[in-house]
């Protein structure tokens, strides 16, 4: 239950990501609230991809999912 409330925060982001020619990939979600993703596409080679990551990707998980206590890129 709790990685299909992290796929449904993701799907707000990934169209932002895609226009940009990323995406990302959840790999996991633990059962103590650690979400492990990985960002592919331009999002993943580019410089400004930890803030993509801190201010997008996990801003949108974190506020839409209070379980989740970390979100961690691979």
């Amino acid at each position: 239950m709790l990685k299909e409330k992290v796929e449904e925060a993701l799907s707000k982001v990934r169209p932002h990501l895609l226009a940009d020619g990323g995406n990302v990939e959840l790999i996991d979600v633990s059962e103590d609230g650690i979400v492990k993703v990985r960002l592919t596409g331009a999002c993943g080679s580019c410089p400004m991809s930890t803030m993509t990551l801190q201010y997008g990707v996990k801003k949108a998980i974190m506020d839409t999912v209070p379980e989740v206590k970390d979100v961690i890129a691979l």
